[in-house]
C-alpha cells in the first residue's frame, strides 16, 4: 500500500461519523431553538472534533501495540503498528499533529465560547490522549462506552449547540443522549470481540466485567434507547421529530444479526454497521427538527 492509504487505515475512517453526528445534531438544534446558524463556526467544529477522534485513534493504535494488546490472534481490522507499516513513534507524531491542529482550530472557538469552551477544548484533548495512554488509560478500565457517552453525546452536542447560541438547556443535553447512546453501543461492539485478547494484556473493559451474554442486552438498550426516548419528548418538539423512526427496521435487523453473530471477524461489519445507524439517525433527526 501507499503511503497515504496506510493513514487513511490508520486513522480508521469507518469510526470518524462518531465526530461528525454530535456537530451535525448540535447545529440542528440550534437553528431549531433560535435561527442560529453560522456555517464557519460548524466548520471549525467539525474539524477539531475530527482531529481531536483522530489523534485519540492513533495514540490507541500505537498504546495498544506497545502494551501488546494488539496481536495477529486479534479480530478487528487491521491495524498500522500491528502490521508494521508505522512504528509507535511515527504514529504518535501524527496524533500530536492532529491534536495540534485542534487546538489551533480551537483558538477560534476559545474566542468565540469563552471560559466554557477553553475548559471543553482542554479537556477534550487531554482525555483524547489519556484514552489509551497514562498511567490508568480509560479504554483499559469499564468506563469506556461512559466516556464515549460524555463526549460524543453531551459534551460534543452541547458545545456546538453552545457556540452556535452562547447558550445551554437541559432538552438539549437530553436529547444529546440519543446519538450519545449509540456511539457507546459502537465501542461496546468493539470490546464485545476484542474481549478474549483483551483480557491476556489486562484490559479490563465493562464486556469483561458483566460478560458477553449481558454485554447483548446492554447493546440492544443502547440501540433501542434513542427511539424510545423520541416518545417522550413529543410533548416539547413538532411531530417531525419521529422522523429518525423510519430507520427502525434498520436498527432492528442490525440487532438481530448481532445477536446472531459467534466471536468472529464478522463483528467487525456489527461495527461498522453501528456507526452508520448512528449517523443515519442523526441526519433523520437533524431533519425533523429542522422542518
Amino acid at each position: 500500500m501507499n503511503l497515504f492509504s496506510i493513514w487513511w487505515l490508520a486513522i480508521r475512517p469507518k469510526t470518524l461519523s462518531i465526530s461528525v453526528t454530535p456537530v451535525i445534531l448540535g447545529s440542528a438544534l440550534s437553528w431549531q431553538a433560535e435561527n442560529l446558524f453560522s456555517s464557519l463556526t460548524f466548520m471549525v467544529i467539525l474539524l477539531s472534533a475530527l482531529c481531536i477522534q483522530i489523534g485519540t485513534n492513533l495514540f490507541n493504535d500505537a498504546a495498544d501495540f506497545e502494551k501488546g494488546a494488539d496481536t495477529e490472534e486479534r479480530l478487528g481490522p487491521r491495524r498500522a503498528a500491528q502490521q508494521g507499516w508505522l512504528n509507535a513513534h511515527q504514529i504518535k507524531l501524527g496524533a500530536f499533529i492532529a491534536f495540534s491542529i485542534a487546538f489551533i482550530s480551537g483558538i477560534y472557538l476559545a474566542w468565540l465560547g469563552g471560559p466554557v469552551i477553553i475548559i471543553l477544548g482542554l479537556l477534550s484533548i487531554i482525555c483524547g490522549y489519556a484514552y489509551t495512554a497514562g498511567p490508568k488509560p480509560i479504554a483499559y478500565s469499564p468506563f469506556g462506552e461512559l466516556f464515549v457517552m460524555l463526549f460524543f453525546g453531551f459534551a460534543a452536542v452541547g458545545g456546538t449547540y453552545f457556540l452556535q447560541t452562547q447558550s445551554i438547556q437541559l432538552s438539549i443535553l437530553i436529547i444529546a443522549s440519543t446519538i450519545g447512546s449509540m456511539a457507546a453501543a459502537i465501542l461496546l461492539v468493539n470490546n464485545y470481540r476484542d474481549l478474549d485478547g483483551d483480557q491476556k494484556v489486562n484490559k479490563l473493559t465493562l464486556v469483561y466485567y458483566i460478560g458477553r451474554p449481558v454485554a447483548r442486552k446492554v447493546y440492544v438498550a443502547m440501540i433501542a434507547y434513542p427511539y424510545l426516548l423520541l416518545l417522550f419528548l413529543l410533548t416539547e418538539y413538532s411531530w417531525t421529530l419521529l422522523i429518525p423512526l423510519l430507520s427502525i427496521p434498520l436498527a432492528v435487523r442490525l440487532i438481530h444479526y448481532f445477536l446472531s453473530l459467534e466471536i468472529s471477524s464478522e463483528l467487525n461489519k456489527v461495527l461498522a454497521q453501528t456507526a452508520k445507524l448512528q449517523l443515519i439517525y442523526t441526519l433523520l433527526l437533524s431533519l425533523g427538527l429542522c422542518l
